[in-house]
């Protein structure tokens, strides 16, 4: 991810937050000259995931902050110290809540997709994303997303095209939305949605890029991924947590799509301690 990935969900959390009058506690309680250090401090055990994004939140406020993150991907034990920052003491608690927010929920991404690839280990299933993320955090979501191990689907509606069953009412059928997809989108992905076996065979026809395996059965993605083999690869949806992920990544499919990974992710539970 890069820095201009990020700015502005910085900047907009920042105006959100200090408004028009800046943080009138700190200004009023605080003297201006005065020095802190604090710690960054798992109090739960997960991924971490945001450290650069945190450290932006200081820097925009305090170019003159210092602060070390643990990279992005550390796995830290209930307790870890994950970071240091050192600077005036205004420009830190002024910057705390904003910092904790975007750190605390990209780490919470990062740990709720690595538990999703861990439970399909041994498989050769990769967990993907859905666009089901927080509007205007979608592109920290789905960083996140990678840092615990997974992949990303598209990122909007504009670089990939997916068909789904409305799609498909809409153009007629199958074929006829693939065709006009790929008329119009050239060589860009197309995905399409089928809830049957029939359906799939109506893709496979096609020159679509992958299936979608929409809320099949188990027997239903063995045969599923049987007949696609060597011609698309597979992705299966619906019905997918983290009791019945395994089971269906033993089917042999190519992917598994998890909304709840963005969606329904808790925060990382993670503290700013001023130690002096």
């Amino acid at each position: 991810m890069k820095k201009g990935d990020y700015e502005a969900i910085v900047q907009a959390a920042l105006i959100e937050d200090l408004g028009d009058l800046g943080d009138v506690t700190t200004n009023s309680v605080v003297d201006e000259s005065a020095r802190s250090t604090a710690h960054f401090v798992a109090r739960a055990p997960g991924v971490v995931a945001g450290a650069e994004v945190a450290a932006s939140v200081f820097h925009r406020i305090d170019p003159t902050v210092d602060i070390e993150m643990s990279p992005d991907g550390t796995v830290a034990p209930e307790g870890d110290t994950i970071g240091r920052v050192s600077g005036l003491s205004r420009s830190l608690l002024s910057a705390e809540r904003t910092a904790l927010n975007l750190l605390a929920r990209m780490s919470g991404v990062a740990t709720a997709t690595a538990a999703y690839v861990a439970a399909v280990s041994g498989t050769n299933a990769k967990i993907m994303d859905t666009r089901k993320t927080m509007p205007g955090l979608r592109i920290l979501d789905k960083y996140a997303v990678t840092v615990g191990g997974g992949v990303n689907h598209r990122i909007g509606l504009y670089d990939a095209a997916m068909i789904k069953d409305n799609h498909i009412m809409a153009a007629g059928d199958i074929r006829q939305a693939v065709s006009a997809a790929r008329a119009s989108v050239g060589d860009m992905e197309i995905v399409v949605e089928v809830e049957d076996l029939d359906q799939l065979s109506e893709v496979l026809d096609t020159d679509a890029d992958r299936v979608l395996l929409d809320n099949m059965s188990i027997v239903m993605l063995r045969e599923a991924v049987k007949m696609c083999a060597g011609r698309m690869p597979t992705e299966a949806s619906g019905g997918v947590n983290l009791s019945t992920v395994g089971e269906i990544a033993a089917t042999g499919v190519d992917f598994i799509s998890v909304g709840a990974i963005t969606h329904s992710a808790p925060q990382l539970d993670i503290a700013l301690d001023f130690i002096s």
